[in-house]
């Protein structure tokens, strides 16, 4: 059932081109314009371009000058696979390469609104003995090997090309890529082992910036031949074999330099990017594909996969773009890199470290003083998990050692039944000390009269400062009454204490 429906979105046997209504949809008027501007006429030849890394789809249209410029850039919807070109049937890859499109691949019956029959394999994938079949350009947004666009942006696309046979080219050439063949991509991606293939096409690549002409393709000793013309001395055009032997051949010279120019600039750059340390680009695993960024910004949880983007803000500020066509319901984007999340550098962590800090400057919640036998509030601080010694970031101020510490109080505690029995001690007992008396009830921060939580064993602190993972415990949990503490200091909280296991409650 999955082939047939397969088959039926990408049936190339549908040769015409005008008697389908999605097929005959006019070009935009805005396009139309865009020719005039650039000196194009609405039936010149056109030449497509495709970046995965980029998720992008570029038109470009011969201007009455007989070179190609650039007429619009349609941002790639979906696409699937990893970089690299396809090898086999059911790998999911999109190919890459050189294509030819024909009238007889433009399909208006497609499943997927519109599409087009990229035409892979080619000879060369041929002769590898690669294997698949109906890649395609369509619509829909949802992609198995494909390229897939909206269906708005593959009816203008579909339009493009149908005029350009109306004007009688016989083909339009399509180049697949998986990135921009500049040098800091190829730095970016020198480790990958398709890297000989890809220098390979960069060829074509090159042979058409210097050029801004459709370059010729062929294809010998199982490899890529670009603008090859017979010799002087030849009587007849060589006969290329994808399989066999290259013949005889010569590339004219006005191109050959061209190309020779650009390449060592390219390769000057590039080694220059390398001796820096341009970082290798990660290796992908358990992501099929990618989309432009335009698209991952107006799906929930949207991601651009395998696709270059600056995720985050980027994505947040195109959300309120308008999308260059509609996204149906059913789009899955890519999946999200886990991976290269779990092998990302940790942040930079403060250390956490226990010092003794005069207790003015800590916001964290006194306990009463220790008497030497062990007194009732001394037991009642113990029974609660409350340490001894002050634990606080080295680094920062005392005040944000934790997130979610708030200032101490200024009110003090209401007399309880204890104190005012010591006030009447102090008032009718003849010779009792009340200085002593005075110091141990000095007001302190309401926070002892707390109810200790169910498990009176310190819990690793959840809370925190912001700039620290999260459920990292501190490497002063357990110091405990064993702390020295400085000549006067009060006994505080521990991070870990019961205090800060009710703040979380609180």
């Amino acid at each position: 059932m999955t082939a047939g429906v397969l088959l039926t979105g990408c049936d190339t046997d549908q040769v015409s081109l005008a008697t389908n209504a999605k097929a005959n949809q006019p070009v935009p008027p805005k396009l139309i314009a865009a020719m005039a501007e650039k000196d194009m006429d609405l039936q010149s030849p056109i030449l497509v371009r495709l970046f995965k890394q980029e998720a992008e789809l570029e038109v470009w249209k011969q201007t009455r000058s007989g070179q190609f410029a650039l007429l619009k850039t349609y941002p790639i919807c979906r696409w699937s696979g990893d970089l690299g070109p396809k090898v086999r049937e059911g790998d999911r890859q999109a190919p890459e390469g050189f294509y030819s499109i024909n009238p007889s691949q433009m399909n208006p019956q497609s499943a997927y609104y519109l599409s087009f029959n990229t035409g892979y394999p080619n000879a060369f994938d041929k002769a590898l003995g690669r294997t698949g079949s109906q890649l395609m350009v369509h619509g829909d947004c949802s992609s198995r090997g494909c390229y897939a666009m909206t269906d708005e942006q593959i009816a203008e696309i579909y339009s493009l090309g149908r005029e350009s046979f109306f004007g009688g080219q016989k083909a339009f050439q399509l180049q697949a890529y998986p990135f921009k063949m500049t040098p800091v991509n190829m730095a970016k991606h020198r480790n990958n082992p398709n890297m000989p293939f890809w220098k390979m096409i960069k060829e074509g690549y090159d042979h058409f910036e210097v050029t801004r002409q459709e370059p010729k393709v062929d294809f010998c000793e199982k490899k890529y031949v670009f603008d090859a013309a017979k010799p002087a001395d030849a009587k007849r055009d060589p006969v290329f074999d994808a399989s066999a032997k290259c013949p005889a051949y010569v590339i004219p010279e006005d191109i050959a330099s061209a190309v020779r120019e650009k390449h060592a600039k390219d390769e000057a750059e590039y080694a220059r990017l390398v001796a820096k340390g341009t970082p290798v680009a990660r290796m992908n695993t358990g992501i099929d594909g990618g989309m432009n960024k335009i698209f991952a910004a107006k799906i929930p949880e949207g991601s651009t996969g395998l696709s270059e983007s600056a995720e985050g803000t980027t994505l947040q500020m195109l959300a309120m773009a308008k999308a260059p066509g509609t996204i149906p319901g059913h789009v899955n984007p890519p999946k999200p890199n886990l991976d290269a999340v779990a092998s990302a550098p940790a942040p930079q962590e403060e250390p956490v470290v226990a010092v003794n800090a005069p207790a003015a400057n800590t916001r964290v919640a006194a306990a009463a003083p220790a008497e030497k036998s062990g007194g009732f509030f001394s037991n009642l601080g113990r029974k609660m998990g409350l340490g001894t010694a002050d634990t606080t970031a080295t680094t920062t101020p005392a005040p944000q050692a934790t997130a979610s510490v708030t200032p101490t109080q200024t009110s003090t505690t209401p007399p309880t039944a204890a104190s005012r029995l010591k006030a009447a001690v102090t008032r009718f007992v003849p010779g009792h000390d009340k200085s002593k008396d005075a110091a141990k009830d000095a007001p302190k921060p309401a926070v002892a009269a707390a109810k200790p939580a169910e498990s009176p064993k310190p819990q690793p602190d959840t809370r925190l400062a912001q700039t620290r993972p999260a459920l990292k415990p501190s490497v002063s949990d357990g110091a405990g009454d064993s702390t020295p503490m400085m000549a006067g200091a009060a006994p505080v909280v521990s991070s870990n204490s019961f205090e800060s296991r009710f703040g979380a409650v609180k």
